[in-house]
């Protein structure tokens, strides 16, 4: 009786050790798509910062026209 009981936990220890290296699995993988779109999230913030700057200059630009061919006042 001992015996079995002892049998029945290493056997439920061993079920837990599997799906607990499973578990770690899945978060690694978890982490590594975490990084890939805090990455690819990064490259956007770039590439949106570049556009806000452009369209700020092109808007200086613009106002300069507008002010010298008196379209607006100031």
């Amino acid at each position: 009786m001992v015996e079995d009981t002892a049998h029945l936990i290493l056997e439920y220890m061993r079920r837990f050790e599997k799906t607990l290296g499973d578990m770690r699995a899945d978060l690694s993988d978890l982490r590594e798509g975490l990084q890939e779109i805090n990455r690819r999230l990064s490259h956007l913030e770039e590439g949106q910062a570049i556009m806000n700057r452009r369209l700020d200059r092109l808007d200086e630009r613009v106002t300069r026209i507008e002010k010298r061919l008196d379209l607006v006042e100031g």
